[in-house]
């Protein structure tokens, strides 16, 4: 997987114009439209890139789709129109671990592919057996933030994630509940009120837990901030691609304490120490006072996550990505 040979002309590239399809535009504020926006600064420095969301009809040498299922009906009207240009489709945690089980769109759209892009080490496992060969990692990177200092008189946990299913907010908050006797520790969660049913339980936790803060939605910049402030991040999902923000924590330098599914698992390590299961608050509940009281806990975490961060280099995912892209418009000369 991913041997590449990097022999086209860079003429020739330059001329290439490529089709980059999110249904998650800049209003979206989440992972995936960071990941759009980031490949178009990566690509457009030799290509041609149009973003949209979705295809237009015009004429492009490759198309690079985000969502297997929501950008169904571009790939399905790509690969049916009169041009044979490639097609690299990206998928994200809902595609691996839920679409592409039972949606017969989101399958569709994996046969029309000549490459599927996935964000984790371990995410090739997700896909079925046939199209595993197609499968080529990319792991995301976000910018290197030099650690901030932090209070040593309390713990800061912090969760980013709009509060929707997938992401287990109520994991988060159970957690801090439990919690709520210990004045040493605060828990602050960013994200938007997506799910109804999750914004109310947010705002019943802030009652019932004074050390539990729900601010909203913030700025990507703000949000940066404030997992370089915090001790420890954690990311609970029951559902995830490979999640940008627990890259951005490892590159601040900030612990992540995060649930055992193949999407944190495939950037993290098998080895990482920072695990609980799937919808355990209990275990992180446990996680969480054992880095306030264990010093050494905290500090074997970062250590893990600095050896990580190399991975999560720009110029490694921007190689990564113009090899996959290369090799796509090699099928098509």
């Amino acid at each position: 997987m991913n041997d590449f040979n990097f022999s086209l002309p860079l003429a020739l590239m330059q001329r290439a114009t490529i089709i980059l399809v999110t249904p998650a535009l800049a209003a979206a504020n989440n992972g995936n439209w960071q990941t759009a926006s980031r490949w178009q600064r990566f690509l457009r420095s030799r290509y041609r890139v149009l973003m949209q969301p979705q295809w237009d009809g015009q004429a492009a040498d490759l198309m690079l789709a985000l969502h297997a299922r929501r950008s169904a009906d571009s790939i399905a009207r790509w690969r049916a129109s009169s041009t044979a240009a490639p097609l690299g489709v990206v998928l994200t945690g809902t595609d691996l671990y839920r679409d592409i089980q039972v949606d017969d769109s989101a399958q569709a759209s994996l046969q029309a592919a000549q490459a599927l892009i996935v964000l984790n080490e371990r995410a090739a496992l997700a896909l079925p057996p046939a199209q595993r060969h197609k499968a080529h990692v990319c792991l995301q990177s976000a910018s290197r933030r030099k650690p901030l200092q932090k209070s040593r008189q309390r713990l800061r946990a912090l969760m980013v994630g709009h509060l929707r299913p997938e992401k287990a907010p109520e994991v988060w908050m159970a957690a801090a509940r439990r919690l709520r006797l210990r004045g040493d520790l605060r828990f602050d969660h960013i994200g938007e009120g997506l799910d109804p049913a999750l914004a109310e339980l947010a705002l019943a936790t802030m009652r019932d837990q004074p050390s539990y803060r729900w601010l909203g939605g913030l700025a990507h910049g703000a949000t940066r901030e404030r997992i370089a402030r915090a001790h420890i991040l954690v990311h609970s999902s029951v559902m995830e691609g490979g999640a940008h923000v627990v890259i951005e924590a490892v590159m601040s330098g900030t612990p992540v304490l995060a649930s055992r599914i193949d999407g944190n698992v495939g950037l993290l390590g098998s080895d990482y120490g920072g695990y609980f299961d799937p919808g355990d608050d209990i275990a992180l509940a446990r996680l969480i006072e054992q880095c306030r009281e264990d010093p050494a806990m905290l500090a074997a975490l970062q250590a893990q996550c600095a050896v990580r961060s190399v991975l999560f280099e720009t110029a490694h995912e921007r190689t990564n990505l113009h090899q996959i892209v290369e090799q796509l418009l090699e099928k098509e000369r």
